[in-house]
């Protein structure tokens, strides 16, 4: 491995405008194709195999032509304090809007709340409901502007108004403040770690061609392969970081090599041949990880990780290829200024930060052990009262009308007005369909939980009945969950008593659903994902130990992230802190995501720092030493590294976004406790006790084992060879 990257990354030196032009046209041709592809489509979501999604196709299935999925929007009037909405100028001036809220070419309906009974018991609040002929990313700016219209008209006559539901969703998201973010103080953490314009601005340079190519593939496969907008937010997030990481390790080894006082030539092989192996099996644990989502069974999830999976597959060829190509071109401007000025590359100081660092860790390795793992376990344990949700309007700031809309909603009409569950009855075995799926309506409306029931809606064949049910508690109330189950459970007595079935669906209960999907696809998606990681370094590290090490040290780390999410956005411990307005459960793809993200990054760490140490073992150093040697080359890389992912995901919590907010805070709890925690402290730790012991490999795994040569062993043993003139033209001292 090490030999044939070492030979790829002289070839990118010698042949490096033919490299860059490829990477250009590469480029240039894709961003051409993304260009004349059509449109994203909206990606439905779907979740195979729960009982909401069941409910749902077959409603689609016999109600054809029904827009179930089209937009919709709740308008919320409430009356002047001491007033009524019934008082005949308040009535009016509903009345007036829902006319004007029926307007436009895109509205299929609007109820009037006088008619729809849609008034609270008090008088003081009544709703609308307009139902929209298209999607919600369908709605055309009139149609928006229509909306916006009648609800300041009705303000104007003296009631408050409020608006919620999809055809209010602006689309939202990180709006790409956070990667300008990121990127900000890569730039400055980059500049500090490398004292070079050139150094800090090369790594940023090539993840951005890195993110150009892949967002451009994937918006050119979007119609193809269905992919929706959304798909690529994960591979633009994880290509702009682990892009910049791989440039940073090549970039860094290559001017130790410099120092080491090799040519620019042979500097830039053994760069890609011992820091590029290090990036090929990260990048690999950062792939398994991300198609591992796969086994989650959610398509969009699986899209998501493929995508991302690419990314990182380009950030990997750009490291191994563009960034040498680039040295070629710039040979010193990398260096440090006094190197420049001299003309001559100083070695770097046996003695770092690094370095006391690990001598510390080395003296006390026992405190500096227990002090990491019951400082994690302490901050994991909130996690044993995780639960898992899917926030919603609850969630956003109560500067939004969708807040207020909901927040009045239950104060006018009970918590649980905003989480209707809808029940599909399938009646076509039944001898009398309508008395059926009465039957079933009266049976579930006499359930303890549920307020009320609407009456049954039949499709034109008759075989088939909608009606909702009203639970007493909030959607993301457990109470709901709890009355779901029950409902369900009272399935088999009701099938044999009417000869019809019903399932269970809406908006709550497919929360629900997915939530206790995630949960069981947890476990066998970490069994996987850390199994085929364990594979993967005991070949990258010939040992038994460091892997189960690597792997145990993770997952101390995403406990730890997940119980410090749970504190702040469930339990609301310095919720104010990170503009939290609302708590509630932990998003239900959080999990996944911690795992799956966190996971890949953690392995970057490991591979790069652990890598040294095994190189330093490997060419004779005692195990002491080793650690103490990977901690001088590769500390200040890797604290790089992570303060830029941090940064990266940092930037996310200063969305309004709840969800969003809460990834970016978990993502960066997540980094920060791995690569400060976990390989910084722990593992050096780990290794000191192990001593010799680290490195132990059964010989009869040891020769089934491929050997691939990260440390770049067979590199340390041939010749420098030497540059022909015609390239030794090409490497006189830049001038800057």
């Amino acid at each position: 491995m090490a030999t044939f990257l070492y030979r790829v990354g002289r070839l990118a030196f010698r042949r490096r405008w033919y490299v860059a032009l490829v990477w250009a046209a590469v480029l240039a041709a894709i961003g051409f194709g993304a260009l004349k592809a059509p449109g994203a489509a909206d990606e439905e979501f779907s979740m195979p195999g729960i009982e909401s999604q069941k409910a749902f196709d077959l409603m689609e299935q016999r109600f054809p032509g029904a827009t179930a999925d089209g937009a919709t929007a709740r308008v919320v009037f409430i009356a002047p304090s001491g007033e009524k909405v019934t008082a005949t100028e308040n009535k009016q001036a509903i009345e007036k809007a829902v006319t004007g809220l029926g307007e436009g070419t895109q509205v299929a309906t609007a109820v009037d709340p006088f008619q729809a009974k849609a008034v609270s018991k008090d008088g003081s609040t009544a709703y609308a409901t307009v139902t929209y002929k298209v999607k919600a990313t369908e709605l055309t700016d009139a149609s928006k502007a229509q909306l916006e219209k009648a609800l300041h008209d009705a303000e104007g006559s003296g009631l408050t108004v409020e608006a919620g539901g999809s055809a209010m969703d602006d689309g939202g998201g990180a709006g790409g403040i956070a990667e300008v973010i990121g990127i900000a103080v890569a730039a400055v953490v980059l500049l500090v770690t490398f004292g070079s314009l050139a150094a800090a601005g090369l790594p940023l340079l090539t993840a951005l061609v890195g993110i150009g190519v892949s967002m451009a593939t994937i918006m050119a496969l979007s119609d193809a392969l269905g992919l929706s907008t959304t798909t690529g937010t994960l591979a633009m997030m994880l290509g702009l970081a682990v892009g910049i990481d791989y440039a940073l390790f090549v970039v860094s080894r290559y001017r130790e090599e410099r120092a080491k006082g090799r040519t620019p030539q042979e500097a830039t092989g053994m760069a890609v041949g011992t820091a590029g192996s290090a990036v090929v099996f990260a990048g690999l644990t950062v792939v398994i990880a991300l198609a591992g989502l796969a086994v989650v069974g959610i398509p969009m999830l699986t899209k998501m990780g493929l995508a991302a999976a690419g990314a990182v597959v380009v950030a990997v060829l750009v490291a191994l290829t563009l960034v040498p190509a680039l040295l070629g071109l710039w040979p010193n401007a990398v260096l440090k200024r006094r190197d420049r000025k001299s003309g001559k590359v100083q070695e770097s100081a046996e003695t770092n930060g690094g370095t006391r660092w690990a001598r510390i860790v080395l003296r006390r390795p026992v405190p500096v052990l227990l002090l990491g793992v019951l400082g994690l376990g302490a901050l994991a344990l909130p996690m044993t009262d995780l639960q898992l949700g899917m926030p919603g309007d609850e969630a956003k700031s109560t500067s939004t009308t969708e807040r207020r809309a909901y927040d009045a909603l239950a104060e006018g009409f009970g918590p649980g007005f905003n989480g209707p569950l809808t029940i599909v009855v399938d009646a076509k075995g039944a001898d009398d369909a309508k008395a059926a799926a009465t039957t079933i309506a009266k049976e579930i409306g006499g359930t303890k939980g549920v307020v009320s029931v609407s009456p049954a809606r039949f499709n034109d064949a008759g075989d088939t009945a909608v009606f909702s049910a009203v639970p007493s508690t909030a959607p993301t109330d457990e109470k709901t969950k709890d009355l779901v189950t029950t409902i369900r459970d009272e399935r088999p007595g009701l099938e044999s008593e009417t000869g019809a079935t019903f399932e269970v669906t809406g908006t709550t209960a497919l929360n629900i659903d997915i939530s206790e999907k995630v949960q069981a696809a947890l476990v066998p998606y970490l069994i996987v994902v850390v199994g085929l990681a364990i594979v993967l370094l005991l070949v990258v590290f010939r040992s038994l130990l460091v892997p189960l090490k690597a792997a145990l040290g993770f997952l101390l780390s995403v406990l730890a992230s997940l119980g410090v999410v749970v504190v702040v956005f469930q339990q609301g411990h310095g919720a104010e802190i990170f503009g939290v307005e609302q708590t509630g459960p932990i998003m239900s793809l959080m999990p996944i995501f911690l795992v799956g993200i966190v996971f890949g990054l953690a392995m970057d760490y490991e591979v790069f720092l652990v890598s040294r140490m095994r190189e330093a073992y490997v060419h004779g150093d005692s195990p002491a030493q080793a650690v103490t040697s990977g901690f001088r080359h590769s500390a200040r890389v890797v604290v790089a590294a992570a303060l830029i992912m941090i940064a990266v995901f940092a930037g996310f919590i200063g969305e309004s976004e709840s969800m969003i907010k809460m990834i970016g805070f978990g993502l960066a709890s997540a980094v920060l406790f791995d690569a400060f925690v976990v390989r910084m402290a722990i593992v050096p730790a780990v290794l000191a006790l192990l001593g010799d012991k680290a490195w132990w490999l059964p010989k009869w795994l040891d020769r089934i084992l491929p050997h691939v040569d990260v440390e770049g062993e067979a590199l340390s043993r041939r010749p420098e060879t030497q540059e022909t003139p015609a390239d030794a033209t090409d490497l006189e001292p830049a001038r800057t």
